[in-house]
């Protein structure tokens, strides 16, 4: 039995317990999650007068705490606990206070019956359980080192080379022996045939080397080094490859992790990545603010300058100058024939500042025009991903000359493309998520059915499942992304066990503890977001036009609203308006909070001013929401919303003007997976206020460089921003201390230089592992290849034929 529960029915609070319990059944919901359980229970120490150490630190208090959810099944409830993070127990509590452990299995039972009490399901359903897949390779232990998988992987592999020396020092040699690139070959030629001889002559070619001058370049000790069996690869100079050659020596006669990891990470097998984002307007140009586009762009586009930049110095370094290599990342993503003026029409399209990125757009097959001609929303894409990725790897082909080295998934569907892909080519995929619909949604999964005609996730979440178990690794930007927090779960996490009702049940989705798992943060550009105080890298005729923008342009086809006082302190923030993003949120709180709009005006860059300019449902509610709180509150004269699209020059310059008239951003997401706008904003100098459900709990470190916000609590949340502006106030110097806080933080954490050095760090050491272990992986794979030909092919076939009559 749980401890939690056992300390409770062992002391006198055990009558509380029944009490309490009582009361559930007298509450109209019979589902309870975290904050209703908790909300109950705090009226249940109101009702009956309990101090306020009871509610804190008592057995039941505890209990509750950690109770994730509640379901009330006719005569006794079902608690399901989180103990600690990754972990859950499940039990079913009768009103006489019997407890007994239930199975996944019952767990997934009762929520069908509580969705279909009224039309149970007969028979069992199918369920998929991706658990015994795992057993083939290492798992973490602790929870605290979920996320770290590249390190607990290290020290395995090198457990291994101590334990079966031969076994792996033989895979360790297959492996070099493979690289090439342009048909030449790298590393190893084959005048070295076989481990021991390559143990031989690494000792050789050290004592070469060390005689040579350090800075002596690869060229001139090259012809004597592929004499050896050595061909480039090692390093530019004397100096480095004998360093490389070292780490190899001491790998081969007593590896250890670090050894293994700085080896690995830097011999040259990555040249060609793609990075997958099908959905949206994908451009450099004219983009961003339109539906299903916004960070993601921004993100990718970022990362593919810096994943070339360093695929560059990376070649330098391993001395492979005299090979023209010449690396390539491609962007792979949607072509919308009708672009409304964007480039998303052009196939090809260079990534601006870089020599070799590119942008590579491949349309969906035809079916119907009407769809297929248009932008699509990422709830509709699914029945067209199989052929998109059919037709995209002929292009890949084609743009590489060859196959890729990495291919990066980005989102559900970019997710799926990189399986399709990775899985027709062989080569090395890594999944980034960056958000989850599954988590954005309450009850998304218990009542798909409902949602199915809207959001399409029975496909959504069956095309999560397949991705993330076939990715060789999985990137997040946070640790609780893929864990959550002690009171909350993660996204990841979310996939562990869940019931879609009438589809099939998820005992076992994901495995939380396994080594693909590794927290990569995104940076920021630092280009375009710079701090307000860098005068010399601003252009003074933006700064002129996007200050008159802010404060006092007139035009109504950009801009709605009239400052009363354009000097007060603006509160600023800058989103898609979806319901996610929460923007109406933010207007109400302004709106409801009479004391906080005599200091600041309320200013929002948010997607179009019009109903009927906007294509998509969620975002033309919104317009509408936002109206009326304008108008409930009466904020004419203290609101400015502009409905514009902004390069990131401007962005950049919107965040530093605001800094200027010491401003502060607000980001009030419900939930917020990472938050590159919070970023943007810290680096710029503003003080920042970010929603505590997601990402910015580890990047802003309370009260120090920044604050959490609950953004479902409206009054607390004014309140916050209240007091902040107040002791700015009262002391003018502290809107700098944080400012410059912020600024501090972004530097030292989230460049975009420590995010693509650790990406190609896991790319090799993981395309190793994925080398060793192949065999291991193709039952995986093909599990994961029945269900989508047996669960999601059939259903995108279904919503296809939806398509051919729109």
């Amino acid at each position: 039995m749980s401890e939690l529960i056992q300390a409770v029915l062992n002391s006198e609070e055990k009558l509380d317990l029944r009490s309490f319990l009582s009361d559930l059944r007298h509450q109209d919901k019979k589902y309870l999650l975290r904050n209703d359980i908790q909300n109950v229970y705090r009226d249940y120490c109101s009702h009956y007068q309990k101090p306020e150490q009871f509610y804190t630190s008592s057995h039941l208090g505890k209990l509750l705490y950690y109770t994730q959810e509640i379901i009330q099944d006719e005569s006794s409830f079902c608690l399901i606990i989180r103990p600690k993070i990754a972990s859950q127990e499940v039990y079913r509590l009768t009103a006489d206070l019997s407890v007994e452990p239930m199975t996944v299995q019952e767990l997934l039972d009762l929520r069908d019956r509580f969705v279909n009490r009224f039309h149970p399901n007969e028979g069992d359903l199918l369920e998929l359980d991706f658990g015994p897949f795992y057993d083939y390779s290492p798992m973490i232990r602790d929870p605290k080192n979920i996320g770290k998988g590249v390190q607990f992987l290290n020290r395995y592999l090198s457990s291994k080379l101590l334990q079966d020396p031969k076994q792996w020092l033989q895979s360790l040699f297959e492996f070099l022996s493979l690289h090439q690139y342009n048909g030449v070959q790298l590393l190893i030629n084959n005048r070295i045939k076989s481990q021991k001889q390559l143990s031989e002559q690494v000792k050789s070619a050290i004592a070469f080397v060390s005689n040579r001058p350090s800075d002596e370049p690869y060229e001139e000790l090259r012809f004597h080094l592929q004499t050896m069996g050595f061909e480039p690869g090692w390093g530019n100079t004397a100096a480095r490859v004998q360093e490389t050659l070292e780490m190899l020596d001491q790998l081969i006669d007593s590896p250890d992790h670090q050894t293994l990891e700085a080896f690995i990470s830097r011999i040259p097998i990555i040249f060609r990545i793609v990075l997958v984002s099908p959905h949206g307007w994908f451009g450099q140009e004219g983009v961003l603010g339109r539906p299903d586009t916004g960070g993601q762009v921004v993100y990718l586009l970022d990362q593919a300058k810096s994943l070339e930049k360093q695929l560059q110095e990376d070649s330098i370094q391993a001395g492979l100058e005299g090979l023209n290599v010449e690396p390539k990342v491609i962007i792979l993503t949607r072509l919308i024939p009708n672009s409304d003026g964007t480039l998303c029409n052009q196939r090809l399209e260079k990534v601006y500042g870089t020599e070799n990125a590119w942008i590579l757009r491949v349309p969906l097959r035809e079916f119907n025009p009407n769809m297929t001609q248009n932008w699509m929303s990422r709830f509709e894409i699914w029945p067209y991903l199989e052929t998109y990725a059919i037709d995209a790897e002929k292009e890949l082909m084609a743009e590489f000359q060859g196959r890729p080295d990495l291919i990066v998934g980005n989102y559900s569907d970019g997710n799926l493309v990189a399986f399709l892909l990775s899985r027709r080519l062989g080569v090395t995929q890594c999944n980034i998520a960056h958000a989850f619909e599954k988590t954005k949604y309450l009850f998304s999964n218990l009542y798909w059915n409902d949602l199915e005609d809207k959001y399409h996730f029975s496909l959504q979440f069956t095309a999560d499942l397949l991705a993330m178990n076939a990715a060789n690794f999985i990137i997040s930007s946070t640790y609780q992304e893929i864990v959550g927090t002690p009171d909350s779960v993660g996204q990841y996490e979310s996939y562990k066990c869940f019931t879609m009702p009438d589809l099939y049940h998820v005992v076992n989705g994901i495995e939380l503890f396994s080594p693909k798992f590794n927290v990569v943060p995104p940076g920021v550009n630092e280009n375009y977001f710079f701090p307000y105080t860098h005068t010399q890298d601003r252009v003074e005729s933006d700064r002129q036009r996007i200050e008159e923008m802010l404060f006092t342009l007139e035009d109504p086809t950009q801009v709605f609203g009239k400052l009363d006082d354009p000097s007060k302190r603006p509160l600023f923030s800058m989103a898609r308006l979806d319901r996610i993003k929460n923007l109406t949120g933010l207007a109400e709180c302004f709106g409801q909070n009479k004391e906080l709009q005599e200091h600041c005006n309320l200013i929002l860059v948010a997607g179009k001013l019009r109903v009927e300019e906007s294509g998509d449902n969620e975002e033309r509610e919104e317009i509408v929401k936002l109206y009326r709180i304008i108008e409930e509150y009466n904020l004419q004269g203290k609101i400015r919303w502009l409905g514009v699209r902004l390069s990131k020059i401007d962005s950049g310059e919107i965040y530093r003007i605001i800094a200027e008239h010491q401003g502060i951003f607000v980001q009030p997401a419900l939930f917020e997976a990472f938050g590159l706008t919070i970023l943007e904003a810290m680096i710029s100098g503003l003080p920042t206020f970010a929603t505590q459900f997601g990402g910015p709990l580890e990047i802003i470190q309370d009260r120090i460089n920044g604050f959490y916000i609950n953004p479902t609590n409206l009054d607390e949340t004014g309140a916050k921003i209240l007091d902040f502006v107040q002791k700015c106030e009262q002391k003018p110097d502290y809107w700098y201390q944080v400012s410059g806080r912020a600024i501090d933080r972004v530097y030292s954490t989230y460049t975009w230089k420590i995010h693509t050095n650790k990406l190609l760090s896991l790319a090799r050491i993981y395309a190793f592992w994925n080398f060793t272990s192949k065999e291991n992986r193709e039952d995986l794979l093909r599990y994961i290849e029945a269900l989508f030909y047996l669960i999601y092919k059939p259903r995108a076939q279904q919503l296809l034929e939806q398509h051919q009559y729109r």
